[in-house]
């Protein structure tokens, strides 16, 4: 039998190490960086602030960030203020299919004899969708919504327009608060859907090209009726 020469080991070797497949390679450097202990180069990161403090009040600061994610706000001193900007709105889109399925808000609105189905008849054809929201999270213009109300998951996405009433007193800083109210108002029987809207759907998947209303409603609205009287 041939002895193996110096030289046939480095060889050998030297194939070994070509044979090493990348992934081994960097699971390589992660062992050899945990095992290399380095004092932490950003040892403020934890304490640093991830917003800066607003200075304007909830209701400026949700608008402000609502319009800036392409949302259009609308403010409403009380309940008549509301329906006149309801009717407003729908003679403006030439819309006249609109879907309420919360008690609460069909309340309201039957009270002033605005328009709605209250089913859902003729849903398929449906050209907007009136649903209440958990909360509004001012730090970003976001929407708060779960499928704890009779509005469930499908009213607030399958219309072409999202119409959503809110009071200011549901107005909050960021999720962390959102979700506080959430565990509040609902104890241990926390909706199996909590999510959040953030402007009108919208996608650039295709061609890199903008397209609004591929996912979800084209237009989103949110009338913030003033109840901190």
């Amino acid at each position: 039998m041939k002895k193996s020469s110096a030289g046939d080991f480095f060889v050998l070797m030297h194939m070994n190490i070509r044979n090493t497949t990348s992934k081994e390679q960097m699971l390589k450097k992660i062992r050899q960086a945990l095992l290399q202990k380095k004092e932490n180069p950003h040892p403020d990161f934890e304490d640093s602030q991830l917003y800066f403090d607003e200075e304007d009040p909830l209701d400026v600061t949700f608008a402000r960030e609502f319009i800036a994610a392409g949302g259009q706000f609308v403010y409403c001193d009380g309940e008549i203020s509301l329906v006149e900007n309801l009717i407003i709105l729908v003679e403006k889109l030439k819309i006249s299919k609109i879907h309420v399925w919360e008690s609460s808000i069909q309340s309201l609105l039957n009270h002033y004899g605005f328009p709605f189905l209250a089913n859902e008849e003729d849903f398929e054809q449906a050209e907007a969708g009136i649903t209440g929201c958990e909360c509004l999270l001012a730090r970003n213009g976001s929407i708060l919504l779960s499928n704890g109300n009779a509005s469930g998951r499908r009213l607030s996405i399958y219309p072409p327009v999202h119409i959503v009433l809110a009071k200011a007193s549901q107005l909050t800083m960021d999720i962390k608060h959102g979700m506080n109210a959430i565990k509040e108002r609902y104890g241990a029987n926390i909706p199996t859907m909590v999510t959040t809207i953030t402007g009108p759907s919208r996608t650039a998947d295709i061609e890199k090209k903008l397209v609004l209303g591929a996912h979800g409603p084209k237009q989103l609205f949110v009338f913030l009726i003033e109840d901190r009287f």
